[in-house]
C-alpha cells in the first residue's frame, strides 16, 4: 500500500462521518435547528441514530448520510406545516444528553478520586496524620450520587443498545400487551366519516358507469369541506390522479358539475410514474409540499401498474394494494384508487373485481358500484372496510350536472353511546381553564368514576383519538422524573364575534 493510500486509509479509520452540505442546505438545517430548540449536534445525532450510521466512511455511509439530510429537511417543512416536533425525537435527544453527562460525571469522580489518591501519598510521605474521614475523600452523598448515575447510564446503555437492535433489520420488534395499552397512538380523523378513512381503498365498477364523476365528487366535497350524503367531511388537500383524461376532459367535467365555484385545495395530474418506479416519490414530494393531504385518488390502477403486469395473481395483486396501503399508513392519508369488475357473475359480488381476492384482501376498505342497466340513473354503492360497518348506498344520478345524490341507505350508521368516563374528563377543561396537569391518581380523584388510576390511564389511551374528536379534548400521557403526568388541553378556538353597531 502506498503511502498516500495509507495515509488515506488511517484517516477514515475510529472516526465519525462527516458530509458536506450545500450552503442553501445548511440555511434549511439552521432553520430548523432553531425550530427545534434543539443544538445542530444533538439534531443530527438523532437523525443520524434513525439508522445508525455512525461508522467508519464509505461511499454507503455518505449515501445514507445524505438521506439524513433529506429527512431533516422533511422535518422541517413538517414543523413549518404546524405539525410540531416529534416527541420521539425531543425523548430520544433527552436520552443522549443524560448518556453524555452521566459519562461526563464518570469521568469528572475518576479524576477526582486520582487527585484523592495522590494528595493522600503526598500526606502519608510528609508524616501528616490522615483522618479516618480523609480516607474516604468521597463522601457519603457523593457515593450514592456515583451509584445513581452508574444505574442511571447501565439503564440509559440498555435503552441506547435497544434502539439500535430496533434499526437492524433482522432485529423482530415486539410490544407487549401491557406495553400496548401504555401507549397512546396519535389520532387519524377520518376523511369522510363512516365511509373513507386513512389507509387503502378500493372503488371498483363496471367500464363507463360513472366512477370518474363519483370520484370526482368525493375529491371536491373532500377540498372544500363540504359534508356529502349527510356524512361529515374533514378538510384537507386532494390530489386526483386522472390517468385516462386530459385537462380539458376534466375541466368540462368540473365545471358541468360545479360551475365556476372552484377551490386551490383540488389538484389534478393526468400523467404519473409506476407503482415501484417512480410513482412514489412523486406521491411522496406532492405530500411534503402539501402537509394537509388527506385524500389522493388513483384513476384507474391499470394506469399504474408496471408494464408486464397484466397478469393478475394474488401475489402480484396484493404487492400493489400492500404498497398503496404502506404508503397511506406512513402518511395517515386516505388513497382511493379506482378500479374494474368482470363480467362474470359471482355469488359475492365484491368478487367481481377485476382481478384476485389479494387486491380486497390487502386493502382496508371497498366500494364497489353496481348498475342494473348503463343507462339508467339509479346505483347501488356496497361499502366494506376493516373497522366500519357494511353499508349500501342508493344513488341517483342529476342528469344536468352528473352528480351523485343520496337517496337512501341501508344499515344505518352506529353511534357509539355516550361515555360517561370521557365526559367526567372533558369537564376538566374548557374555554375558560384549557389546560389541566396532574398525575394519574390526581385525575381519577378529579373524575370520581370510581376507576383505579392505572385502569383509567390505559382506557384514556385507547380512547384519545374519540376524546379528541368528540370532545375536542387533546390527551397526552408522558413518564417524568417524578412520575408518570398527565396533560388535558382544550382544543376547540372561541370563535371571534362581530358585533355591529348602530349609530
Amino acid at each position: 500500500m502506498s503511502k498516500k493510500n495509507y495515509d488515506n486509509h488511517n484517516r477514515w479509520r475510529n472516526k465519525t462521518v462527516a458530509f458536506r452540505v450545500s450552503a442553501e442546505e445548511d440555511l434549511q438545517l439552521e432553520t430548523l435547528v432553531k425550530l427545534t430548540g434543539l443544538t445542530k449536534q444533538d439534531y443530527i445525532i438523532r437523525r443520524l441514530l434513525e439508522r445508525d450510521v455512525v461508522v467508519q466512511g464509505n461511499p454507503k455511509v455518505y449515501k445514507a448520510l445524505r438521506d439524513q439530510l433529506s429527512a431533516v429537511l422533511d422535518e422541517r417543512r413538517s414543523i413549518e406545516a404546524g405539525q410540531g416536533v416529534n416527541d420521539e425525537l425531543l425523548d430520544t435527544i433527552r436520552m443522549i444528553t443524560t448518556i453524555m453527562n452521566c459519562r461526563r460525571n464518570l469521568t469528572m469522580t475518576d479524576e477526582k478520586k486520582k487527585m484523592t489518591a495522590q494528595s493522600s501519598s503526598v500526606g502519608a510521605d510528609d508524616g501528616q496524620s490522615i483522618s479516618k474521614n480523609s480516607e474516604n475523600s468521597i463522601s457519603i452523598s457523593e457515593q450514592k450520587s456515583n451509584d445513581e448515575i452508574v444505574n442511571s447510564q447501565d439503564s440509559l446503555e440498555e435503552m441506547y443498545r435497544k434502539m439500535q437492535r430496533m434499526t437492524d433489520p433482522r432485529y423482530l420488534h415486539t410490544l407487549t400487551m401491557t406495553e400496548l395499552f401504555q401507549t397512546t397512538y396519535k389520532s387519524r380523523p377520518p376523511v369522510v366519516e363512516g365511509l373513507l378513512y386513512a389507509g387503502a381503498y378500493i372503488l371498483a365498477g363496471a367500464p363507463k358507469i360513472g366512477k370518474s364523476f363519483l370520484v370526482a365528487q368525493i375529491a371536491y366535497h373532500v377540498s372544500t369541506g363540504q359534508d356529502l350524503w349527510g356524512y361529515k367531511v374533514h378538510q384537507g388537500t386532494v390530489l386526483y390522479l386522472a390517468l385516462e383524461d386530459d385537462f380539458q376532459r376534466i375541466q368540462s367535467r368540473m365545471f358541468m358539475m360545479y360551475g365556476v365555484n372552484d377551490t386551490l385545495n383540488l389538484h389534478f395530474a393526468t400523467a404519473a410514474g409506476k407503482i415501484g418506479n417512480g410513482l412514489d416519490e412523486q406521491l411522496k414530494n406532492f405530500v411534503q409540499e402539501h402537509p394537509d393531504t388527506n385524500l389522493i385518488i388513483i384513476d384507474t390502477m391499470q394506469k399504474i401498474r408496471e408494464v408486464g403486469g397484466e397478469a393478475y395473481s394474488y401475489a402480484s395483486d396484493y404487492e400493489i394494494i400492500g404498497r398503496i396501503k404502506q404508503f397511506a399508513d406512513q402518511h395517515g392519508i386516505c388513497v382511493l384508487t379506482v378500479h374494474h369488475t368482470r363480467k362474470q357473475q359471482a355469488d359475492d359480488s365484491f368478487e367481481t373485481i377485476s382481478g384476485t381476492t389479494g387486491l380486497l384482501g390487502c386493502a382496508d376498505g371497498s366500494l364497489l358500484m353496481q348498475k342494473k342497466k348503463r343507462t339508467e340513473l339509479d346505483s347501488t354503492i356496497k361499502v366494506v372496510g376493516r373497522d366500519q360497518p357494511d353499508q349500501i348506498l342508493y344513488l341517483k344520478k342529476d342528469p344536468q350536472t352528473q352528480i351523485w345524490n343520496l337517496e337512501r341507505m341501508e344499515n344505518e350508521l352506529y353511534k357509539e353511546p355516550p361515555d360517561p368516563v370521557l365526559d367526567a374528563v372533558a369537564k376538566l377543561v374548557s374555554l375558560e381553564c384549557r389546560e389541566w396537569i396532574g398525575s394519574p391518581s390526581e385525575l381519577a380523584e378529579a373524575i370520581q368514576t370510581g376507576m383505579a388510576s392505572n385502569a383509567l390511564t390505559k382506557y384514556l389511551n385507547v380512547k384519545a383519538g374519540r376524546l379528541l374528536e368528540e370532545y375536542h379534548v387533546g390527551y397526552e400521557n408522558k413518564a417524568k422524573h417524578s412520575g408518570r403526568q398527565v396533560k388535558l388541553t382544550y382544543m376547540l378556538v372561541e370563535p371571534i364575534s362581530c358585533e355591529v353597531t348602530e349609530e
